[in-house]
């Protein structure tokens, strides 16, 4: 499976972070209304461990808490340089409703 975010292509979305590698990468949580609706960005990240972060995260309420029948979750790996590269430019583009830049 996957999916474009932004300019970038993702692995996913995934229901489940079991599905992630434990790689050093960006993650994008994504929700919609119904199945049948387009993806929304929900929040962006960068980790080490982007399965571990995402299984673990702080920020899992708020994300629960954006009204969406459906959440997962999208990949991209990348170096820990390229990661906060990527993070920023695509929290920039999206403005996701949960974390801060």
């Amino acid at each position: 499976m996957s999916i474009n975010i932004g300019n970038y292509h993702a692995e996913g979305p995934f229901g489940n972070e079991n599905y992630l590698q434990a790689r050093s990468g960006v993650y994008v949580i994504l929700g919609r209304k119904q199945t049948a609706t387009n993806w929304s960005v929900v929040d962006i990240g960068e980790s080490r461990d982007i399965r571990e972060r995402v299984g673990n995260h702080d920020r899992a309420l708020c994300w629960r808490g954006q009204g969406h029948a459906e959440l997962a979750v999208a990949a991209i790996y990348a170096d820990a340089q390229n990661r906060m590269v990527i993070e920023r430019q695509l929290r920039t583009q999206f403005n996701p409703p949960c974390g801060l830049i």
